[in-house]
């Protein structure tokens, strides 16, 4: 998919109403626009430009099978990272040649989890009423986790994992919605390598997701009124978080009728039979005087429910059979639907490796899913393994530059950043704040998706493109127009030079290279793009760090910054292979 995606991002659809109608690469004159040193224009080249040529992928990755305990080279252990852990750095490069893939997601799922978003906000005094609506620490929080905890695989399966089962902090208007939203993902994180099942039961009945999509509250129907139960969780629940809108087979390809049309997966009678099931619930002793509600699942309330016959899925509920039952009985049956394994499979392998994955790919991941090897449905561990370890994701990505490949999303971006180049907070704040911006930020920020359909759809195909025409998916392009090309060479540059905020590099490890510009260029596409950078794009980033001065200490500094900068601007980066 590099090769295409060279070409998308030459062709950037037009900014959305309000933004820069014509744009040169990194214009001063944009409100936007940073001041840039000399490697400004042509970090705006090479993002916009697309290096002239295409990469020919990463030299010498050619990788063994399932995660096999051979040694690695520094650039397919700098890959797997990346897709595993957010980015490498010098340590875990080393970590992993030492040890196998396999060998290091062991390890890195037997790690203890690090102070949770909920009891951080406590520490942190942020349980005072007057943040009763304020979300500033919530935002740090999530950001602390994202860059600074050890457990990386957990942070990175538990960030897919958010953008499957979403919510999003704007669409929870209740009282200590910051602890709403921590409480939440501080769940999936304790459910990242457990079993799917007690994950979707876990997020049925949180308050977060009660509020964000109406089950909070939701009553019988009323036939003096015509008051019918609330929808929508029933139906979100099975087109996003469980089966999707159309029957797969265990490979991920569309199952057909007999006239090759595609067979819908449920119909409004399953979803009016479903939202039966999930009345009689509401947060648990609310009180906007107090937070431990937020932290605890919805309770049940007898009166609210309703009591009668409830069909979905095949499946009866028989009448009167009392609501927790019920519950317990919809979501067994949601869970065992042989959609969930090539649905969710799919979309974790979108996330982690590639947007295009081949139906071999999805089949495995499925059968994963269905059964761990010991007789477990639902294990994310097992999945999450089958993911990392798929012959697929380890091959050297040149042998299929078709579809290899995904758009790395602006969050990852920036956390592969502060995490590979070891990026903390000097005060223990993490004020990072928001960076919804995408004129002048990254257009993305944790739990702020715009809707449940998160920020990019997962098939979606950007239009009247090369991508398109190919039927090659590119969900993180859906964020792609011309003012977030130009912001993201803005935002890289002010984050790089002078990080964000609190949160802060002093590039310890990269000034001893500053003066050989071939050495630190090597460095830091080692680190970011596991040395996937095209010779172009390589010869063009090293001929600007060198025509930098090195005799100063700032000098320095301002080489290795130019350099990263330089390679975050990259498509060769920019699209992970």
């Amino acid at each position: 998919m590099a090769d295409v995606a060279d070409k998308a991002l030459q062709a950037v659809p037009a900014a959305p109403p309000g933004g820069p109608a014509d744009f040169g690469p990194v214009r001063a004159s944009d409100a936007a626009a940073v001041h840039a040193p000399v490697f400004g224009a042509v970090a705006g080249a090479v993002v916009l430009a697309g290096c002239a040529t295409s990469p020919t992928g990463i030299g010498g990755l050619a990788a063994p099978q399932s995660g096999q305990a051979a040694a690695l080279t520094p650039a397919q252990a700098s890959r797997f990272l990346a897709q595993a852990a957010f980015g490498a750095t010098p340590e875990s490069i080393a970590r992993v040649q030492a040890i196998g893939p396999a060998a290091w997601i062991d390890e890195q799922m037997a790690l203890p989890r690090s102070q949770g978003h909920v009891d951080w906000l406590h520490e942190n005094d942020y349980a005072h009423e007057r943040f009763r609506n304020t979300v500033q620490g919530t935002e740090n929080t999530l950001w602390r986790k994202l860059i600074g905890s050890p457990d990386a695989l957990r942070q990175r399966v538990t960030w897919a994992l958010s953008e499957i089962f979403v919510i999003s902090i704007p669409g929870l208007p209740v009282a200590w919605r910051p602890f709403v939203a921590a409480h939440y993902m501080d769940l999936l994180e304790a459910h990242a390598f457990g079993r799917y099942r007690e994950l979707l039961g876990a997020v049925t009945l949180s308050p977060a997701m009660g509020v964000y999509l109406n089950m909070r509250g939701n009553r019988k129907a009323d036939p003096a009124t015509g008051r019918l139960p609330d929808e929508n969780y029933a139906r979100e629940v099975l087109q996003l978080f469980s089966i999707g809108l159309l029957e797969l087979r265990p490979d991920g390809r569309l199952r057909t009728d007999w006239r090759g049309r595609p067979i819908e997966t449920y119909n409004q009678e399953t979803v009016a039979g479903l939202a039966r099931v999930f009345t009689g619930w509401n947060l648990d002793r609310f009180d906007r005087n107090r937070q431990d509600w937020a932290c605890r699942p919805m309770a049940f309330n007898r009166a609210q429910h309703e009591p009668g016959e409830k069909r979905f899925l095949g499946h009866t509920i028989a009448a009167g059979t009392p609501g927790p039952q019920a519950l317990e009985e919809a979501l067994d049956v949601i869970a065992a639907h042989p959609n969930v394994g090539p649905f969710i499979g799919r979309q974790l392998i979108q996330r982690l490796v590639t947007s295009n994955p081949s139906p071999a790919y999805v089949r495995r991941v499925a059968q994963a899913f269905a059964d761990n090897g010991q007789g477990v449905r639902g294990d994310l561990a097992a999945v999450v393994r089958a993911v990392l370890l798929d012959e697929e994701a380890r091959r050297d990505p040149a042998a299929d530059e078709r579809q290899a490949g995904r758009l790395r999303e602006p969050i990852e971006r920036f956390v592969q950043w502060a995490r590979s180049f070891g990026a903390t907070s000097n005060n223990g704040k993490w004020a990072i704040g928001l960076t919804t911006d995408a004129a002048t930020r990254l257009g993305q920020s944790p739990l702020r998706a715009p809707s449940v359909f998160n920020f990019f759809r997962p098939g979606y195909l950007p239009p009247n493109s090369e991508l398109a025409s190919r039927g090659l998916q590119a969900p993180e392009f859906q964020l792609v127009h011309e003012s977030s090309v130009v912001a993201w060479v803005n935002f890289a540059q002010q984050f790089v030079g002078a990080g964000v905020a609190d949160v802060k590099t002093d590039y310890a490890r990269e000034l001893p290279l500053a003066g050989d510009a071939q050495a630190l260029v090597a460095h830091v596409e080692l680190l970011l793009a596991a040395g996937a950078l095209s010779g172009a794009a390589r010869q063009l980033i090293t001929q600007a760090v060198q025509s930098m001065p090195a005799q100063t200490p700032a000098q320095q500094r301002a080489r290795v910054q130019a350099a990263v900068h330089l390679v975050l601007c990259s498509p060769d980066y920019l699209v992970a292979v």
